[in-house]
């Protein structure tokens, strides 16, 4: 057996045992979790770069796939929960355990998704990563905020699961089968017109539905309410994990079963990434609440990211998997110091005012991640949106190319704001004191460090694009 089977046993047992010791312990239970998914993630590491083969299980009732594209993901997913459990530390979050272990399965729903090889088990895999969001985002009861974003979300989420169930069905009826085998062999000896005409809406609403887990345009009008509504740690998770998850749904789809679609996939992606980048860069000049303005910086980092799969299949996989690690440290970096400002202050750009002073380690901080997500050189943003603008141009779309970069320049303008507020505006004296304790800022430094050297550290991405596929 796989040595990567036996990892992921452990990995699906994991938020069970989470459960389990918080019965007895919550100490021990938030201990179990963090230093698991952060043993994990070593593990997977190193028997990666070991070459350790890659394998698969089958049973009478599902086929487990382990890839190198897989490992990849479940390594994002493992590292993403770890720096949300460890922002989740700076709150007194009620029922700990419950709420790690929650986390934990939404992981396990996104690795799902990525070793499925037919379509009931990719679609199980992403509700179960999604459901356990419905209730994280509402986990403080005590707030107006977040149960009116929790509903917004279920009602919303509930919506776009339906249409996309649907668009599997019509996949499922085109193709007689759910096997992704069968899929494309049907899909590439298609000649039937109305056999044509059911793959179409089968896309389109597969399309939509994925376009709400997303965030796309213009079914991302969901994203700012929740995301300040939810608590801090769950709002940074669901802006990495969350997007994950759907981006492999997609790519698993596009790059395999549907593969012979690539150019229609293509011509879709390209409208929706113009359109989500622009109208996220739009929501965000106007912002002056720290959450709603990450909500539209999320918004339009999807269009970025969507980008990466307008291109071939090794160079499209590769691109929009290295710019997800690379978001993944800029935004729990930004999140990080969100949690940090919103403990005594209000989460607003007025509470930076004078921080260069007060706290020039925050200060310097939040220009590593603004400039990051901005993508300016030589930080990891500009080498994230480098590669996905490679991506898209190998194939010639070079105009996708030219209004995205011509999107960044705006970006640039609402991130400037930040650095601004922390650099230049004057204090004001009736704000309280920012206090940051030492494990802050050991994690601030290790999350700048990882921000400013990953992006141009040639290891990773020949790590990544080894992987890729």
């Amino acid at each position: 057996m796989s040595p990567f089977i036996i990892l992921d046993c452990v990995f699906i047992l994991l938020p069970f045992v989470v459960l389990a010791f918080g019965l007895f312990s919550t100490k021990i239970s938030v201990f179990l979790a963090n230093t698991c998914s952060a043993v994990l993630f070593l593990l997977y590491t190193v028997f990666s770069i070991c070459g350790f083969e890659s394998g698969s299980l089958n049973a009478s009732f599902i086929t487990w796939n382990v890839s190198s594209f897989g490992i990849l993901i479940r390594e994002l997913l493992l590292i993403s929960f770890f720096f949300a459990s460890v922002l989740s530390s700076n709150y007194n979050l009620k029922n700990k355990p419950e709420f790690l272990s929650a986390m934990l399965f939404v992981a396990v729903g996104g690795m799902l998704v990525v070793s499925a090889s037919e379509l009931l088990s990719l679609f199980i895999g992403l509700e179960l990563a999604t459901m356990p969001m419905y209730f994280l985002v509402a986990w403080n009861k005590s707030s107006a905020k977040g149960s009116e974003a929790a509903l917004k979300y279920v009602l919303m989420g509930s919506i776009a699961t339906a249409v996309l169930l649907f668009g599997l069905s019509y996949l499922y009826g085109f193709a007689g089968s759910l096997f992704y085998a069968d899929i494309y062999n049907a899909v590439r000896n298609t000649v039937d017109e109305s056999n044509a005409k059911l793959l179409f809406f089968a896309v389109v609403f597969i399309v939509m539905g994925v376009g709400f887990k997303l965030t796309l345009f213009p079914f991302h009008t969901w994203t700012p309410d929740v995301y300040e509504g939810a608590p801090t740690p769950i709002t940074a998770y669901l802006s990495v994990s969350s997007k994950a998850v759907a981006l492999v749904f997609l790519s698993v789809l596009i790059y395999y079963p549907l593969s012979e679609l690539g150019f229609v996939f293509s011509l879709i992606f390209s409208a929706l990434a113009m359109a989500t980048i622009f109208i996220g860069n739009l929501g965000a000049l106007k912002q002056s609440r720290l959450r709603r303005f990450m909500a539209y910086s999320s918004i339009a980092q999807a269009g970025y990211i969507l980008i990466g799969l307008c291109g071939s299949e090794r160079l499209g996989v590769s691109s929009f998997v290295y710019y997800l690690f690379l978001y993944a440290f800029s935004n729990y970096l930004m999140f990080f110091l969100i949690g940090i400002i919103g403990k005594n202050r209000p989460e607003s750009f007025d509470s930076l005012a004078g921080l260069s002073k007060q706290s020039p380690l925050l200060a310097v901080m939040f220009a590593i991640s603004a400039f990051s997500l901005a993508g300016i050189p030589p930080l990891a943003g500009f080498i994230g949106k480098w590669m996905v603008f490679a991506s898209a141009a190998s194939v010639g779309n070079y105009a996708l190319v030219g209004f995205a970069a011509i999107n960044s320049v705006i970006a640039l303008y609402y991130y400037l704001q930040i650095v601004k507020a922390a650099w230049v505006n004057d204090a004001n004296e009736n704000l309280p004191p920012v206090e940051v304790c030492l494990w802050q800022k050991v994690i601030l430094s290790l999350l700048g460090t990882l921000v400013l050297f990953c992006g141009i550290a040639p290891w990773l991405h020949t790590y990544i694009y080894s992987l890729a596929w």
